[in-house]
């Protein structure tokens, strides 16, 4: 088996443009008229406010007309969608992508490949959402697999996105338990949607991806989770870049965008659950997989540059040597965050106070560590409740009233991803019943607290007292 992927390799995956990928071209850009052409990912959720988001509520368009109707230029915005950052990093390298956004992975990969060029050289200007942990991205096999932990999947093949946010996260997790990722495993580089179909035939043992791609598998009933990426505590995020000479050549343009940016993340963050049917409505996902992510206690929607983050993204560095020849990455230069505080100052906000605000802008009431929330059908709010058990409660309660639940979220006992909650691994223990998000965490606070038993979801609400 190979120990590294082939400089060939990757750059074909690089260039894989058009493969999943849907363009919304305009080609009849009036004469004089900017244009600015967006990188995207639909299904990547966490990029909604840079994409998804920004696109339905028309922020961006808007913006660009004020400046139009002040007297400036006129604009036309084009939005190109793809499954992947690879694509977008490669028609940013054929200039034909102005502004993108992906994750921190495929981030370092659009840094080092567009930097040869001074017309294709990007930066890195804000992030769009990010975990503190790394609970993005996950692993997961079939229903039926008997893996219970990521030693399990020593010699078996994984299919994952090479260089993508998924694989990053495989590449450390079987680092750390001690099986090598160049040899331990055979990675095979897929797209998301082919390896979804290709983990349900049974053809690889399990599939490492990014959001949204493991929550929407086991909201299916198509996988369940291995393993939690916040397991790794290591910060993930994605972000948005733009290629240096747009931003000169059109500096008002990549303001406006900045703009439109907080915009969409305010958005998100005073309305999550219409921000999900929105996001739902562009993207196909189930509105159920969308609020698990962009909900309250999901992803932490936040512009900022936190330096955590950017600490992260350098300790990362060592995986392009992992995976193939790229050009050293100088973080300090790649990011900038000029831009982010300009649009910031504009729109009458203090950047370092948000710079220095570690809480999730999106938390539900009570202890972010407990508090879940219910979706009943019909309902335009989704329902907080103070912890699991509450939680239990109130879907039982439903459930006599002849309510249906359309869903119910609630944070992993351990390392607080949120979950579905009848798809988490639920332990009893006294008066209290603990959600986990994998089997393996389950077993570690059983391992502690050996009176516990595991019981399913159904169970548990048949159970709780009320």
């Amino acid at each position: 088996m190979k120990r590294r992927f082939s400089a060939i390799a990757i750059a074909a995956a690089l260039a894989v443009t058009a493969a999943g990928c849907s363009l919304e071209k305009s080609d009849d850009t009036p004469a004089g008229a900017v244009k600015v052409v967006i990188g995207y990912q639909s299904k990547t959720i966490n990029t909604v406010t840079a994409g998804t988001l920004l696109k339905a509520k028309g922020y961006l368009e808007q913006r660009l007309q004020k400046i139009t109707d002040g007297g400036g230029a006129k604009y036309t915005v084009e939005w190109q969608d793809y499954d992947t950052g690879a694509p977008i990093t490669a028609q940013m390298v054929a200039e034909k992508i102005d502004i993108g956004s992906m994750g921190d992975y495929p981030l370092l990969i659009n840094g080092s490949r567009t930097q040869a060029n001074e017309r294709s050289k990007t930066e890195f200007l804000s992030v769009t959402g990010y975990n503190p942990k790394g609970a993005l991205n996950m692993v997961v096999v079939k229903p039926d697999s008997t893996a219970t932990s990521i030693k399990d999947l020593a010699g078996e093949k994984v299919s994952a996105s090479v260089g993508s946010a998924g694989h990053g996260t495989l590449v450390q997790a079987l680092t750390r338990n001690g099986i090598d990722p160049s040899s331990g495993v055979e990675v095979l580089n897929q797209q998301p949607q082919v390896g979804a179909s290709a983990l349900e035939s049974g053809q690889v043992g399990a599939l490492s991806q990014f959001v949204a791609w493991p929550g929407l598998l086991v909201f299916q009933n198509k996988a369940k989770l291995l393993y939690d990426g916040a397991e790794l505590n290591v910060p993930t995020f994605h972000g948005v870049v733009a290629r240096k000479a747009y931003t000169q050549d059109h500096p008002e343009v990549v303001d406006a965008f900045l703009q439109a940016q907080l915009d969409a993340t305010k958005f998100i963050t005073e309305s999550p659950l219409d921000a999900a049917q929105l996001v739902a409505d562009g993207s196909g996902l189930p509105a159920e997989v969308v609020y698990l992510y962009n909900g309250p206690g999901g992803t932490s929607f936040d512009t900022t540059l936190k330096p955590k983050l950017i600490d992260a993204f350098k300790g990362d560095v060592q995986y392009l040597k992992s995976i193939g020849d790229f050009a050293d990455l100088d973080i300090d230069q790649f990011v900038n965050d000029g831009p982010i505080r300009e649009a910031f100052e504009e729109a009458g906000l203090n950047y370092d106070t948000a710079l220095a605000n570690n809480a999730n802008p999106s938390a539900l009431p009570g202890d972010p560590a407990l508090a879940g929330d219910v979706w009943f059908d019909g309902d335009k709010q989704a329902q907080p409740v103070t912890n699991p058990t509450a939680l239990l409660r109130a879907v039982k309660q439903a459930q006599a009233q002849g309510k249906k639940v359309r869903a119910a979220y609630v944070p992993d006992a351990e390392l607080g991803t949120r979950w579905f909650a009848d798809k988490a691994i639920w332990v009893h223990d006294g008066d209290n019943y603990l959600p986990f998000t994998t089997t393996a965490a389950a077993d570690r606070y059983r391992t502690q607290h050996p009176t516990a038993t595991v019981v399913s979801y159904e169970q548990a609400v048949t159970e709780v007292r009320q």
